[in-house]
């Protein structure tokens, strides 16, 4: 099998095609990312030799090189993680969203059924998608796969529209899909603008925790490696046309967590206790903030087997563990490092 990862240098695709590569050596993955700022193929070092794996430096809104790099692999399975994924970049640039997340979306599901229309038989089109599209919950209740869409931002509203046309492809073209919406996840070889690996670098370098309004956002969160063994699951085990919500069952205030993220990194950092706490910074909400997201994950854990494996303690004592003995990686994100280096070797 060919399979076709899209997004694979950035943080959930990284864990995704580690897996693979590890897992089954009769697949050749290929690697088709386009190496934006979220993406780092240092996070691939340890496999990027691999027999079975292939990296494609293109843009997936690029029609004809799209159009060549399937002609010339003839994909089997496409597992769609690249996405502009970060909601206040995407209140700066929604047109970025939309250009990225729709018609990059649009153009791979155009180009597979193109490829596939003579014969869709072991075929699949995977599209990961995120618990932003069903929009805010009050206090009480899960998202569900049958909850209805209501996103907020334009980044959840662009991962929505291209959810919708993933399954229009199916309704319209008989293309084979499945779906995931996952919760948040978190663990080694996040970029860091996203919460966690933010405090973690901040917290090292003594730099105010900046909490949007008063921190009583809740959200579920979701250790990458586990959703990486849930999207196995579901490429190969989901059933064709079906959605899976994909949940850690670890709901937690943004205020709650960031207090217990300075508890722990003052400890491996043999700080007095409190020291980074001192550091929280309550700064203006975002606009449009979501109150609440958790995600009822019985479907998959039903018809597939999967439940989270990781404790969100558990998986935030690996989180501090791996940025602190991945200094220089760190380092080299912070500064863009990491950019020109592997864009010497992709021109």
């Amino acid at each position: 099998m060919n399979l076709l990862i899209t997004g694979g240098a950035g943080f959930i695709g990284s864990h995704v095609i580690r897996r693979l590569v590890k897992n089954y050596p009769q697949y050749h993955i290929f690697n088709f990312d386009k190496l934006t700022y979220a993406g780092n193929l240092e996070n691939l070092r340890d496999i990027e030799r691999a027999n079975n794996y292939t990296f494609i430096k293109g843009d997936i809104v690029d029609t004809s090189f799209v159009n060549q790099v399937f002609e010339k692999y003839r994909f089997d399975g496409i597992i769609h993680l690249a996405a502009e994924s970060h909601v206040d970049r995407s209140i700066k640039d929604p047109l970025a969203f939309v250009k990225t997340n729709i018609f990059g979306t649009v153009n791979l599901l155009n180009t597979a059924k193109d490829l596939w229309k003579s014969n869709f038989e072991g075929k699949r089109f995977y599209h990961i998608s995120t618990d932003e599209v069903y929009g805010s919950l009050e206090s009480e209740g899960l998202f569900t796969e049958k909850t209805p869409y209501d996103p907020n931002s334009p980044y959840s509203a662009s991962k929505a529209s291209s959810d919708h046309f993933v399954r229009s492809y199916g309704e319209t073209y008989n293309l084979p899909y499945v779906i995931s919406n996952c919760s948040n996840n978190y663990g080694p070889n996040h970029f860091p603008e996203k919460l966690i690996p933010l405090f973690i670098n901040n917290i090292i370098e003594r730099k105010p925790l900046p909490v949007y309004g008063d921190g009583n956002y809740t959200r579920d969160w979701l250790y990458v490696e586990d959703h990486a063994e849930a999207i196995d699951l579901v490429f190969h085990k989901g059933t064709n046309q079906e959605t899976y919500n994909i949940g850690g069952f670890n709901e937690w205030k943004n205020i709650d967590l960031v207090k217990l993220l300075c508890d722990k990194m003052d400890s491996r950092l043999n700080n007095p206790a409190g020291t980074s706490q001192n550091l929280i910074s309550f700064v203006k909400d975002r606009p449009g903030h979501d109150l609440r997201y958790a995600i009822d994950a019985s479907k998959i854990n039903t018809e597939l087997g999967w439940k989270p494996s990781v404790t969100f303690e558990e998986g935030l004592e690996k989180t501090i563990d791996w940025y602190l003995e991945n200094k220089e990686w760190l380092k080299n994100v912070t500064s863009g490092e990491y950019q020109e280096y592997y864009s010497k070797m992709y021109l």
